[in-house]
């Protein structure tokens, strides 16, 4: 137990969060055009700079950053319950020794399970923020007016807030099982950073052998191929995550309950039949520019930090990688 609880899993844990929360602020637009693409079907603008020009001149300047807080503030909790869960779980099984690519997948796949159902229902109010005064194409999508905590008008504008307001109207209009919206496909969806995990300590692994230790291009390199690769394998069931967290568009009126195994096969079934094929990677482009770019500033932030706070603290870094 005493590696759970253990100070090594906690800065780990705190490293991930802070890395997330950097990377994701500095390519915060490309997550607001993978968004648009993603759930605004009709839109004609088929690439991210486009996407980004049409928001800008019809929402203002700032939209782009739309739903930054509540996103920030989902993503540090989720990266802590994720890096804490992964560390502390290797450290009690792989205890000193060097993990395996089977390890770390299993690893992945549990710490994503935990995180998914603790932190799915600040992702869907995040969503719904993000996504609320966004001028659609798709009539079929049913707006938000959620008012969240703050009300100055500044920070209304860029929707900074963690939206108390949006969980009272959600469970009052909706039920509390809506504030867990898009739960199955998170939950297959778990294989995305298992996957991303699997491949990017593999890499580390390898480069550890021939180093002592990750040069900054190593981390940001091997963070970007991991999470391609990621990415590109999942990408059409974050699309149907994406849409069930959203939670307004007006599904079959024959079955109502959100985030179903039907429902997800009717999203697929529907997207195809509009799209084709490739409309299962509608929004592809947006998401590997901002999930790469963000993943790999992540891994470089996190790495670095991991490792300036055990030097700081004069504790010897584990040599579980």
């Amino acid at each position: 137990m005493s590696s759970v609880a253990s100070y090594e899993s906690l800065v780990h844990a705190v490293s991930g969060a802070v890395g997330s929360m950097t990377a994701m602020t500095v390519f915060f637009p490309l997550d607001t055009a993978r968004l648009r693409l993603q759930v605004d079907e009709k839109r004609k603008s088929k690439t991210t700079p486009a996407v980004l020009l049409e928001i800008i001149k019809e929402e203002g300047l700032l939209a782009p950053y739309r739903g930054w807080f509540p996103v920030i503030s989902s993503l540090c909790c989720s990266n802590f319950v994720y890096f804490y869960t992964f560390n502390s779980l290797k450290a009690l099984w792989v205890k000193g020794q060097h993990s395996t690519t089977g390890k770390d997948l299993v690893l992945g796949v549990v710490a994503g399970v935990v995180n998914v159902l603790l932190t799915t229902p600040l992702w869907v109010v995040n969503t719904r923020l993000k996504l609320q005064g966004a001028k659609f194409r798709n009539e079929d999508i049913v707006p938000t007016n959620y008012r969240g905590i703050i009300a100055i008008e500044f920070y209304s504008k860029l929707n900074l807030a963690i939206g108390d307001d949006a969980f009272h109207q959600i469970v009052r209009d909706e039920g509390a099982l809506a504030l867990w919206n898009g739960t199955f496909p998170s939950l297959l969806l778990v294989f995305n950073p298992a996957i991303q995990f699997m491949f990017y300590e593999g890499f580390k692994r390898k480069l550890l052998k021939k180093q002592l230790q990750l040069t900054s291009l190593d981390a940001f390199v091997i963070g970007a191929i991991a999470k391609a690769v990621a990415t590109t394998l999942t990408y059409p069931l974050q699309t149907v995550q994406s849409i069930l967290r959203f939670g307004r568009h007006r599904l079959n009126p024959e079955n109502r309950t959100l985030g179903s195994l039907r429902n997800i096969l009717y999203l697929l079934q529907q997207r195809v039949r509009r799209f084709g094929l490739m409309g299962l990677y509608k929004g592809l482009e947006a998401k590997l520019l901002q999930t790469v770019l963000t993943a790999a500033l992540m891994f470089l932030v996190y790495e670095k930090l991991t490792a300036a706070t055990f030097t700081v603290m004069g504790l010897k870094h584990s040599p579980r990688h």
